[in-house]
This record gives structure tokens, C-alpha cells and sequence, in this order.
């Protein structure tokens, strides 16, 4: 990438060299060093998908890099010793974004900054949040091949006779009327996932089902499997990851959870309220941004499209299940915050927008080749 933006093909060189996430992060560094003095280079982006994961190695690595000393110290790519190559991409890009607003705010401190919240600090003048999107043409509840009948926010029976055929597939009690929860992805506490167990009786015992398709941490499938032998026919779990079950899934279910300790952005939140699931999660990353809570006065003004809690506990995680039974036993409230959730758009228009802006602003930031560190 740094030589293809540097002129190793002599009939074309890119105007910006974006790379995303800790794998393209050296790039960045070369870019820094390889241009000749007064030569100018390409504008950098850098897109930061998940701070957690962040390529770091062993200082012997600098050699076989090639990268020089120079580069190689507190302010540089060395991170504790190692070698950082998310810290490359950080330090040496024009611009950077990450995939959400709230996200952008939250790694620039201590908590979700994984130990780089200071250099981001340092270059929060050139962060930004841009929301990931939804590719219509494959999450459509109106046009997915996955689901038969179609739906959308003016035809709702393909949503009943989706949720009839989830119950039907996954073993579940047939009763349209029990509010079925689902959660379709990776088991883990970064998701939030370890508190799910403590709260399924409780579901259960207020006439809710579950239905969860994901793989993960052992001691937690575990647990659901306790679920779903203490619940026959109320709670179903399926471990691994299925493309069709999982249309299927947020189609028929009513409320899909996502409980995360952390989230950059998140997608399914976003294939929830396409599709008339509400989503119940915490307030973070892009779940913050993308789900409004239906409080009273966001049901009053209109804006409510799902559940949110705050604090990471399953005394929250319970609250806010109990508001989406509330919310049930209202059922033209119900009717508005799902139709409202429908007309939700997060499509790949907005943030191309938004990418093209950072583009324009980092090529009037770009700078001419330099040899220093």
C-alpha cells in the first residue's frame, strides 16, 4: 500500500491511502518515511474497527519490517517495550475515524482507550465517528429471499408468520403471543452475554421465549444449555453460525438483545430495526447512537425505537427486559415504535458522504515527504 501510494506504478497513484484496523497500520509509517523530501504524498486515513485488537510484536520485528530506529521510541511506534502497529496507524495518518460517534468519544478515555487513550487525546482534532451501514440489498425485509412472505412497516403478517416459523424451526412453543427475544451473535462477555443467563427464568416466567444463535466462551453456551434444559419449548439454543437462520431469526423475532460491555458500532442493532425487531441494549458505542429508549417522552415525540440500559449489570439488563413486556401490553405504542424503527435508514449513501468530507479534509492536510521521526 505505502509503495503503490509512493509511485511504484508510474500510470496512476491514489489521491488517499485508507487502511482500516491494526493490520494496515504499518502502512502508515512508511508512508511517513518513504517519500523523498519535498515530494508529496498521499492523504492518510485510518479507520479503527475495534481499539481492543491492536498487532502488537516483538521489538526484534523492526528489522525484517524495516522500520527504522528512528521510529522506534515513546512517541513512535513503541508501545511497552513491543512494537504497535495499531499505534502506526494512529500516530501517522492524516485523519482518522472509527466507526461510531459515542465510540470516537469513549477510546479517547482511560476505560475504552486500551492504553492508546492518550495518543488519541493527542490527535482527537482529527478523529471522527462515522456510523457503519446496511446493505439494502441484503437486509430488506420486503425483498430477502431468506424470508417469504415479505414485510415492511405497512404489511406485518410475513413478521407473524416469520415469528410462527422460528418457533416451528427452533422447537419452540407455537404462541404468537409470547414476546420472543433473540440474540444472533458471538457469545462473549464483550457482548454482554454473560448476564443472559441470570435473567432467562425471569423472561420466561413473564411469557417470553428465547432464541440464540452464536458460538463463543464454553462457560456460557453452557449456561444457556442449563436455559434450555430448564425451559423446553421457551428457550432455544443453536451453536455455530447459520446465514439463513439468522434472516430468519431477526425477522421473527420481536426484541433482538445486544447487552455489550463494549461497541464500536455494531450491525445488528441495525438489521433489528430494519427489520420491526426492536432492539434491547446498553448505552454504548454505536448502540448509543442508533437506538433511542422508550421512555414516555420519547414514546410522546415519537423518536422511541427500542430499549436502552446503562450500567452493566444484570439488575439493568432485567429493567429493561420488564419495559420491553411493558411496552408489549401497549400494543398500538408497540405498532408506532416498530414502524418508526422501520423507517430508520443506515445506508452506505450517509457515510460515504461523511468518508468523502475526511477525504477532502485530509488531502488539504497532507504534507510533503520528510525524513525525520
Amino acid at each position: 500500500a505505502a509503495l503503490l501510494g509512493t509511485g511504484l506504478d508510474p500510470a496512476w497513484r491514489p489521491d488517499v491511502v485508507h487502511g482500516h484496523d491494526w493490520h494496515t497500520g504499518l502502512a502508515f509509517a512508511y508512508l511517513h518515511r518513504l517519500p523523498p523530501s519535498g515530494q508529496r504524498r498521499p492523504a492518510t486515513v485510518f479507520t479503527i474497527h475495534n481499539l481492543a485488537y491492536q498487532g502488537v510484536f516483538d521489538a526484534a520485528l523492526r528489522g525484517p519490517l524495516g522500520l527504522p530506529d528512528a521510529l522506534f521510541h515513546l512517541d513512535g511506534l513503541e508501545f511497552h517495550g513491543l512494537v504497535s502497529f495499531m499505534k502506526a496507524g494512529l500516530l501517522y495518518s492524516d485523519a482518522i475515524t472509527t466507526v461510531s460517534p459515542t465510540y470516537a468519544r469513549e477510546i479517547t478515555g482511560p476505560e475504552q482507550g486500551c492504553g492508546l487513550d492518550g495518543v488519541l487525546r493527542a490527535r482527537q482534532a482529527v478523529l471522527s465517528g462515522i456510523l457503519n451501514g446496511v446493505d439494502d440489498a441484503v437486509w430488506n425485509p420486503d425483498a430477502d429471499p431468506l424470508v417469504r412472505p415479505g414485510f415492511s412497516a405497512t404489511r406485518l403478517g410475513g413478521k407473524a408468520k416469520a415469528k410462527a416459523r422460528l418457533q416451528k424451526t427452533l422447537g419452540l412453543e407455537k404462541r404468537s403471543e409470547a414476546l420472543l427475544f433473540a440474540v444472533v451473535s458471538r457469545l462473549t462477555e464483550q457482548k454482554g452475554l454473560h448476564l443472559l443467563p441470570a435473567v432467562v427464568d425471569e423472561l420466561v416466567q413473564r411469557g417470553g421465549q428465547l432464541a440464540v444463535l452464536g458460538a463463543g466462551d464454553a462457560a456460557i453456551e453452557t449456561a444457556l444449555q442449563d436455559c434450555v434444559a430448564r425451559h423446553p419449548g421457551q428457550v432455544a439454543l443453536r451453536v455455530g453460525y447459520d446465514e439463513a437462520l439468522a434472516h430468519g431469526i431477526i425477522a421473527g423475532a420481536d426484541v433482538i438483545l445486544l447487552p455489550s460491555r463494549f461497541e464500536p458500532c455494531g450491525l445488528t442493532q441495525l438489521y433489528g430495526l430494519r427489520y420491526g425487531t426492536l432492539p434491547l441494549v446498553r448505552a454504548v458505542g454505536g448502540l448509543a447512537d442508533t437506538v433511542t429508549d422508550c421512555s414516555l417522552e420519547n414514546l410522546d415525540d415519537g423518536s422511541a425505537s427500542g430499549f436502552v440500559f446503562h450500567d452493566l449489570n444484570v439488575a439493568d439488563l432485567s429493567s429493561a427486559l420488564r419495559r420491553a413486556f411493558a411496552l408489549q401490553r401497549r400494543p398500538a405504542d408497540w405498532l408506532a415504535v416498530q414502524r418508526h424503527a422501520m423507517a430508520l435508514r443506515f445506508d452506505w449513501a450517509r457515510a460515504a458522504s461523511d468518508y468523502l468530507r475526511v477525504y477532502q479534509t485530509a488531502l488539504a492536510t497532507a504534507t510533503v515527504g520528510t525524513r525525520s521521526a
